[in-house]
Formats: structure tokens, sequence, C-alpha cells
């Protein structure tokens, strides 16, 4: 899976697998290479509640509010439906939702307020255009107006199209056929 991150993302992330690196280097054998992001000094796999304990100092140092770590996974699942106007696949590459119905099932509200400024989007363009507003609908002539038929015109584009000539003996054996 490829995964497709912002700078500032792709930056902390390196600088975070230096960290690791280094002290992969130093521990030697002692470190358990499980190949993991988020991992104990050791190397080995965190436990949901140090996550949790970390997660908790972080919000309460830059004071943020109290949410559960799940909703950040939530948040960017917003945020990228409204930034890529509601494009399900590309999210759902993001995220790793494995059912594009989950992402549709939980976030149709989000989908749902896009519509709403769409509508309104279109109501100030079009509507709000005043040289709009003074346009009225074609009206129909009162008496309809005999068709003519230049077959001057009609033959020329028969003998300069070979399709055209085809089609129309195709539709003419056709009728005369039913």
């Amino acid at each position: 899976m490829v995964l497709f991150l912002d700078i500032v993302a792709a930056y902390i992330l390196r600088e975070w697998k230096k960290a690791q690196d280094e002290l992969k280097s130093f521990l030697g054998e002692e470190y358990q290479d499980y190949d993991l992001v988020v991992a104990l000094p050791n190397g080995r796999a965190c436990e949901n509640r140090i996550i949790e304990k970390e997660f908790s100092l972080l919000k309460e140092k830059a004071g943020l509010p109290n949410v559960v770590f799940h909703s950040l996974r939530h948040s960017s699942t917003t945020y990228k439906l409204k930034l890529n106007h509601g494009d399900l696949k590309a999210t759902q590459g993001d995220t790793g939702h494995a059912e594009i119905d989950m992402i549709t099932k939980v976030y149709a509200h989000i989908l749902d307020e896009d519509r709403k400024i769409n509508a309104q989007k279109f109501e100030s363009a079009f509507y709000a255009n005043p040289d709009l507003r003074n346009v009225k609908p074609p009206q129909e002539p009162e008496q309809p107006q005999a068709q003519t038929l230049d077959l001057a015109a009609l033959v020329e584009q028969l003998q300069k199209s070979l399709e055209l000539a085809s089609t129309l003996a195709a539709l003419l054996t056709a009728q005369k056929a039913g």
C-alpha cells in the first residue's frame, strides 16, 4: 500500500525514523525490529494504554479538547472528503477503510453539506447574474412553418459523405421492407 503524506508529516516521520534507527544501532540485538512506526524504545509494539496516555499528555500540553484517539481518524476522513469534494475512492485509499460503504454511511452528512453548498453556489452564479434575469424561454411560433427540403444541398452532402449515403440507403431499405 502506498501512503501519500503532506510534507510536514513526511518530515516528522523521517526524523522519527532517524531517531529510531540510531536507537536500533545503539541497542544492537536487544532491539526487536518489527518494522513499526510507533514502537517502544526496544522496538516492541506499544500497548494501547501507552498511546492513550501520551495522547492525553499531548492534548493537555497543547490545550486541546478531550477527544478520543480514534477521533483523529474521523477528523482526517472528514477533512479529506471536504477538500476533495467527496471523492470517495481517494478518501478510502488514504484512510484504509476496507469498504467504501463505511465512508458513505458514516460521513454522508458531510456530502449532504457539500450538496447544500453546491445548490447555494448555483443559485448565486445562475440567478444573481443580471444578464440572466431577463432571459425568457424561447416562444413557440403560432403557426408552424412549413419545412422545405433542399434537394440540391442533400445531394451535395450525400456525395461528400459515403457514410451518410450508406446510412440513408439503409434507412430507406428498412422503411421499404417494414
